[in-house]
């Protein structure tokens, strides 16, 4: 049962004063003692820490206001319930113990009933707070495992939905981890620049990544003898292929109207399903829009894809090397993409050939 006995730190420069109350309060706790300031901040800092403390006022060296000073000022020490008992009995000098932080204020010659009954109260008053304390510290870690189990299930999810896409056109591997994690590389850089720097902050920057693995998921209701097909593609079936990027942002769009609530991811994964092949210009499709009218989710897809698909094989071109593939980038600067998209394509080169090496097919 000793375990469970609160602990109580008793301070007085009086040794009379510290038998008294020890005395007193031994029967039904732990007590601790010290004779001075100095000796009592030591010995709230120790183990078993003090669950109370009765701290005289007038002592010598260092008084109780500066003690209580001492303790409120470390997280350690902080929340120890601290009662002044002290002859000084005026009723400025309780409201100023009051003001420093002392829980209650108990005056010379002390009255054994009253300091147990004082005593008892804040302890209870402790109690109750550790309880509260650790039910919300339980709530938090609870909140925070739930949303990171949400996350997780969001997460495989999205790739699930991305990988049906996938499999329609094998030969794209890895194009959807690259993808990601061009958006992520070229999203970073670009969150300092003057036209970007208001609306991208880090929640942000993490929906456009864990967004971008949707941007073909429309390639599901192409046919295979168009998706699939070696060499160039008629007019006609040009045609069918170009109509994934609105078969994929109305998939999403239903999506969207599903759900009780908005959710941000995929309201950007919309956007970049629908126009991550509209070029700057105002050549690309489905819709012709040029410049800023394109999404800047879409702009950064735009680079992030063309630049995959040059790397890599497919059905209908071999692979192109890393400097041939910067080459024809650099020369859709200003025509298929944002020039300062392209500019932080070319800052984080290095890094586009990394995650390439990294997630190879």
């Amino acid at each position: 049962m000793a375990d469970h006995q609160p602990t109580i730190l008793i301070v007085d420069d009086t040794p009379e004063n510290l038998s008294v109350l020890g005395e007193l309060l031994q029967r039904s706790y732990r007590v601790r003692a010290a004779n001075s300031g100095r000796r009592a901040l030591q010995i709230a800092q120790s183990a078993p820490t003090p669950d109370l403390i009765l701290l005289d006022v007038m002592m010598p060296e260092m008084d109780g206001y500066a003690v209580l000073a001492e303790l409120r000022g470390n997280p350690a020490t902080a929340g120890i319930p601290v009662v002044f008992v002290t002859a000084m009995d005026a009723t400025e000098d309780e409201e100023h113990g009051l003001d420093c932080g002392a829980v209650d204020y108990i005056t010379k010659p002390i009255r054994p009933a009253i300091v147990l009954a004082r005593v008892r109260t804040q302890l209870d008053l402790k109690r109750a707070r550790d309880i509260l304390r650790d039910q919300n510290s339980y709530l938090e870690a609870e909140v925070q495992r739930r949303m990171a189990e949400n996350q997780l299930i969001q997460q495989v999810s999205i790739h699930a939905l991305a990988r049906l896409a996938e499999t329609r056109d094998p030969e794209t591997g890895n194009h959807l981890r690259r993808t990601q994690e061009y958006v992520r590389t070229l999203v970073e850089r670009l969150r300092t620049h003057p036209r970007f720097t208001d609306h991208l902050d880090a929640r942000t920057i993490e929906e456009l990544a864990k967004s971008a693995p949707l941007h073909d998921i429309g390639k599901v209701g192409i046919p295979d003898h168009i998706l699939l097909k070696e060499g160039k593609l008629t007019p006609e079936e040009w045609d069918i292929m170009r109509t994934h990027a609105e078969l994929g942002s109305r998939a999403i769009a239903q999506a969207e109207a599903d759900a009780e609530t908005p959710v941000e991811f995929l309201a950007i994964a919309k956007e970049i399903a629908h126009y991550h092949h509209e070029k700057w210009d105002g050549s690309g499709y489905p819709d012709g829009l040029a410049g800023d009218a394109i999404p800047f989710s879409a702009r950064l897809m735009a680079l992030a894809d063309v630049f995959d698909a040059l790397i890599n094989k497919r059905c209908y071109k071999p692979a192109f090397s890393f400097d041939v593939a910067r080459n024809i980038i650099v020369e859709g600067r200003g025509r298929h993409f944002d020039p300062d998209v392209v500019d932080a394509f070319l800052n984080d080169f290095e890094q586009f050939k990394t995650i390439a090496l990294t997630y190879a097919e």
